[in-house]
């Protein structure tokens, strides 16, 4: 058992090495298209532009490890399995729980490190990249206008919005947190900076939405109004030029749960914060979660080709980031909790992994 254990590593170990290698070429390719644009028609300097490139590379890593991993099962047991070997170890009595017990341990390994790198390196990384693209002049047309994050450089106010294009913010979230009172709260549709005389405010036309208006007759109660629009003046600070806001994406968990925290206070509940947390840890464990489908998908497909391998491999990763995709949104919108909605693709792959192996060792 101990040398098919380790013949089985060792195979694996070949194509994991070329995948890894493919997998960052594809990735960062799409980068360096972009990072060339911002040479010739930004004019940015070369040197803040490579700074910039190595800055982005670790967000691609927790993205490259679970394809390497995923498509190196698939072309080493497709090709055992093709060449019967796997059906010699069955008939010899051989458990197969057991010939994939070190693969799961390996992917367990994996999704620690994960952890780590999804916890502190790739939120480091995407701070100081985001640091980089401010110095160099590359920014929105207002500096302080982050989508994915609580904006708290205006007074009596926090803003949050999902989207930005040019001038227009989209799904608006603005906070005003009162002393004894819930915080009151406008949501739009979308909302457009419109360009202020006065110094130091900034305007915005907010369209299709909502507003918690105080009670004439009692100032501690708020009754809902519905508009088509909604004009609102927000004040800047004085010094636009301080410390960056993080996003969520660029907090390490215990950051986290400090302004999960600090939101709680003011009586708003942090959706888009409980949902980072979760993604967090649920991405980690996405190395565990192609091996649990990885090692029965690649006996059953019988073929050890690239191509099948490839192509099997980029159906289960399609599966998982569109239910990863659509968990993330149910649970920003607060429709499913953050610890369910995040690890559907988890859950459901991981399952079907688990059966299909059930069913290899019935069969």
């Amino acid at each position: 058992m101990k040398i098919l254990r380790s013949y089985l590593i060792r195979e694996v170990a070949r194509p994991f090495g070329g995948s890894l290698i493919i997998f960052t070429f594809v990735l960062v390719s799409g980068n360096i298209i972009r990072l060339i644009e911002l040479i010739i028609t930004k004019g940015i300097p070369l040197i803040d532009v490579g700074k910039l490139f190595l800055w982005q590379i670790p967000s691609l890593s927790s993205y490259i490890f679970p394809m390497a991993i995923l498509t190196s099962l698939l072309m080493t047991l497709g090709r055992l399995s093709a060449d019967l070997e796997i059906t010699a170890m069955k008939a010899s009595g051989l458990n197969i729980f057991r010939l994939e017990l070190p693969l799961i341990f390996i992917g367990l390994a994996f999704s620690l490190f994960s952890i780590v790198l999804n916890n502190e390196i790739i939120p480091y990384a995407r701070f100081a990249s985001r640091r980089i693209i401010k110095q160099i002049g590359f920014k929105k047309p207002v500096a302080h206008f982050e989508p994915g994050t609580f904006i708290r450089t205006f007074e009596h106010h926090i803003l949050f919005f999902y989207g930005v294009h040019n001038n227009i913010l989209s799904n608006i979230r603005i906070y005003e947190p009162l002393d004894d009172l819930p915080a009151r709260t406008i949501i739009a549709r979308q909302g457009e900076i419109i360009a202020s005389s006065e110094k130091g405010t900034v305007k915005l036309r907010l369209y299709d939405g909502t507003s918690d208006e105080p009670d004439p007759q009692d100032p501690k109660r708020f009754y809902k109004l519905n508009f088509k629009t909604y004009s609102i003046t927000l004040r800047l600070p004085k010094d636009t030029d301080g410390p960056m806001a993080k996003k969520p994406k660029e907090m390490n968990i215990q950051e986290l749960i400090s302004e999960r925290n600090n939101l709680l206070e003011k009586s708003i509940y942090p959706y888009p914060i409980n949902t980072e947390i979760q993604k967090k840890i649920s991405v980690s464990f996405a190395c565990l979660t192609f091996i649990l489908i990885g090692f029965p998908l690649g006996i059953l497909s019988r073929r050890g080709s690239r191509s099948i391998a490839f192509g099997l491999s980029l159906i289960v990763l399609i599966v998982y980031y569109l239910l990863l995709a659509g968990g993330e949104a149910l649970a920003l919108q607060g429709l499913v909790k953050p610890i369910w909605s995040m690890w559907l693709g988890n859950i459901t792959i991981g399952l079907g992994g688990i059966i299909l192996s059930v069913y290899i060792h019935k069969h």
